[in-house]
């Protein structure tokens, strides 16, 4: 008998949703049909992009000649600015060769492991991770290693952590400093002593640098290939415009590695997409050449509602969270929410909580499961202050009920 046969390949159907999309549009339908719904869950700016680079998009549609296809592996003068923009802001000098734009910076995250990977690699990955991470990584035939970190150590993982889950099928470790789901930011100092590790053992480093200018009070950025130099012919750093200039929807994003590594990729990237719209990359190249006061200016508002968001939480009794030092997002702890009657319900999961909380308080929140770690949710402050303040009251309120 001839098996049926899935009408969804095994290797696509097997792959997540996105929860972080998921939340978002499940608040966003909820509005529509007329609820007041305040959503913590979509990780985007809540800013317009910046009028000058609007501007010189407008001007470029009016231009023929991004009428057309351009080199799959972007402008050459994006390519070029790039490399000059990673040397301002990390100190990181690099050839407009090792530059390739992508649709994204999610294109460049999954084009970097599809590069580096063969069947059975395996991947490092400190936990609470964003939820493409491990969907990138299998798709492109490694396996994730999830490396456990908590609100005890900050969610940082260590260097004795990362050499216990270490095995023999070992290929790469996913960095991420400022962290999403945690705003977690590692000093230069544990930058350093974990790309020194990671050099040591052979490893390659893929690190994505996306929330660079967004770190708060005493935190620093640090950029691994800066740091420690011998790293560099093994590493591959991701990053992109959309969270330090408010363009999520303009998808641009690059990957920036070792020429051979990049030619790969950019091969790839040729049959998958060829060039990302060239409207974008007009819009980009203006943005990653100009100064960065738009960016400041976003940044010390987000300082001022992440300041805001853990005072109101911390109040609010089962809820334990630690200080975010970058991005844009908090992490607490629900654990001490959780089996508690609410509402004529016992929520025993996080996830469990954030239906119960979206119903009843008509807050949208992501739970942890998402992240590799249940009993946590992650709330962006990337919402005006009036809706963050809303939504955590209307969150303390129905919390303060359980029993």
């Amino acid at each position: 008998m001839t098996r049926q046969a899935s009408r969804v390949s095994h290797r696509i159907g097997a792959i997540s949703e996105s929860a972080t999309l998921a939340v978002d549009a499940k608040a966003k339908a909820l509005k529509a049909a007329g609820r007041p719904v305040i959503g913590f869950g979509a990780g985007e700016p809540d800013f317009p992009t910046p009028d000058y680079i609007v501007e010189a998009a407008a001007a470029a549609c009016h231009d023929p000649r991004w009428h057309r296809y351009t080199p799959a592996g972007g402008l050459p003068e994006l390519r070029e600015a790039i490399a000059a923009k990673t040397l301002r802001d990390s100190g990181y000098e690099v050839s407009p060769s090792q530059v390739l734009v992508t649709n994204g910076g999610k294109q460049a995250v999954y084009e970097a492991f599809a590069t580096l990977l063969d069947p059975g690699d395996e991947v490092l990955m400190p936990a609470p991770y964003w939820t493409t991470y491990p969907e990138s990584i299998k798709l492109a035939g490694g396996v994730p290693v999830a490396v456990l970190t908590d609100e005890a150590s900050g969610y940082l993982a260590t260097v004795e952590q990362l050499e216990a889950a270490t095995t023999d099928r070992t290929k790469v470790l996913l960095f991420v400093s400022p962290s999403n789901p945690t705003g977690a930011v590692y000093s230069p100092v544990q930058v350093a002593e974990i790309g020194r590790w990671a050099a040591g053992r052979g490893l390659w480093v893929v690190t994505d640098e996306i929330y660079e200018h967004l770190v708060y009070g005493d935190a620093r950025f640090a950029s691994i290939p800066t740091l420690v130099p011998e790293i560099a012919d093994r590493c591959v750093v991701v990053n992109g415009v959309a969270k330090t200039y408010a363009m999520t929807g303009w998808r641009v994003g690059w990957l920036i590695g070792p020429d051979d590594v990049v030619r790969a990729a950019a091969n790839l990237q040729s049959h998958a997409t060829s060039n990302v719209a060239n409207v974008s990359q007009v819009a980009a190249l203006t943005a990653v050449r100009g100064d960065l006061s738009a960016v400041e200016m976003m940044r010390e508002v987000y300082d001022r509602r992440r300041q805001t968001i853990v005072k109101m939480l911390r109040d609010i009794p089962g809820i334990e969270c630690p200080e975010p030092f970058g991005a844009f997002y908090v992490y607490p702890s629900v654990k001490g929410a959780l089996g508690r009657e609410l509402r004529g319900r016992r929520p025993t999961s996080s996830a469990d909580l954030c239906e119960l909380v979206l119903e009843e308080a008509e807050v949208a929140m992501v739970p942890g499961e998402a992240f590799g770690t249940p009993g946590y949710v992650r709330m962006s402050y990337a919402l005006g202050d009036d809706d963050l303040v809303e939504g955590v009251t209307r969150l303390h309120q129905l919390l303060a009920e359980a029993h």
